[in-house]
């Protein structure tokens, strides 16, 4: 299962945005379920940035946001407002 979260996030606040999403994924990673995470930047829109992060399944991220909700406090302004669970799809 993927997770996406994306943030809108103002060029003066870059420095510490990385360190809140970076101090997210550390929370992350300590969850039951957790696969792996990073932190990513548009190549296209600078000021858009995504929290993305891999999972066993979609109970295990949901728990875990739950453990994050702390850390994920401070960037809550910045987050865009839209799903962020994503499940694999076979080709059919």
């Amino acid at each position: 299962m993927l997770a996406l979260i994306r943030y809108s996030v103002p060029s003066g606040q870059t420095g510490e945005f990385l360190a809140q999403a970076h101090d997210i994924l550390d929370t992350l990673a300590g969850q039951p379920g957790y696969v792996r995470g990073r932190v990513t930047r548009s190549v296209d829109e600078p000021e858009l940035w995504a929290l993305v992060s891999e999972w066993e399944g979609a109970g295990f991220y949901r728990r875990a946001l739950g453990a994050a909700r702390m850390a994920m406090y401070p960037l809550m302004t910045l987050m865009i407002n839209e799903p962020s669970a994503y499940e694999d799809v076979d080709r059919p």
